[in-house]
């Protein structure tokens, strides 16, 4: 296990050298998505439509900031959302845009998995209930899109200082920690049983 300290736009070179396990701080910028705006941006992409950011080499965070509107937007807690939602969508959102970091809880499944390995990505986790540190390293909102569907579904892009502790839970190479722990308990669980 060991520890980066990386800045956005991160290299395919970069992330590859990451594995499950390692701890990852974030500086540069990063951007939220939840369902509604993975939803829409690759129905922008199919209709040819710009996106307001650049993603590629980007930080996608699957989170609905708390946002403190008085003439300026300033970010109170970004507390992680539960990826498994946007298992759906995440692999295409790889492919299509070049996310290089992807940060949430509750881990993601195969589909995800298969699309860090072929893309060159990784899977972070952000410990729940640690919004209000994600919010200190979030040092400024760059703009936010898509207000239309609402705050926490908003596409908030953001400037970000050593972002983290992040947990790589899912490496470029198909490891994935949820998947792995998860065979350990039923294994576990076996044994458990036989000895009863």
């Amino acid at each position: 296990m060991a520890t980066y300290y990386l800045e956005t736009p991160i290299s395919e070179e970069a992330v590859r050298r990451l594995k499950v396990r390692d701890t990852v701080y974030l500086s540069g910028e990063m951007f939220t998505a939840r369902d509604s705006a993975h939803r829409r941006a690759l129905e922008y992409v199919a209709e040819g439509k710009k996106i307001a950011i650049d993603m590629k080499g980007k930080a996608l965070f699957h989170c609905g900031p708390l946002v403190k509107a008085n003439g300026t937007y300033r970010i109170i807690s970004a507390g992680p959302t539960t990826s498994t939602r946007m298992e759906m969508f995440e692999d295409e959102f790889i492919e299509k845009f070049g996310v290089r970091v992807v940060i949430g809880k509750g881990g993601m499944g195969l589909r995800t998995t298969e699309a860090c390995k072929r893309f060159g990505a990784v899977y972070c986790a952000f410990t729940g209930g640690a919004g209000a540190q994600a919010g200190e390293a979030i040092t400024r909102v760059k703009s936010v899109e898509w207000l239309d569907l609402g705050m926490p579904e908003a596409l908030w892009i953001l400037e970000i200082k050593e972002f983290g502790p992040l947990t790589v839970a899912i490496d470029s190479y198909g490891t994935n920690l949820y998947v792995d722990v998860a065979k350990q308990v039923e294994k576990n669980k076996e044994q458990i049983y036989n000895s009863i």
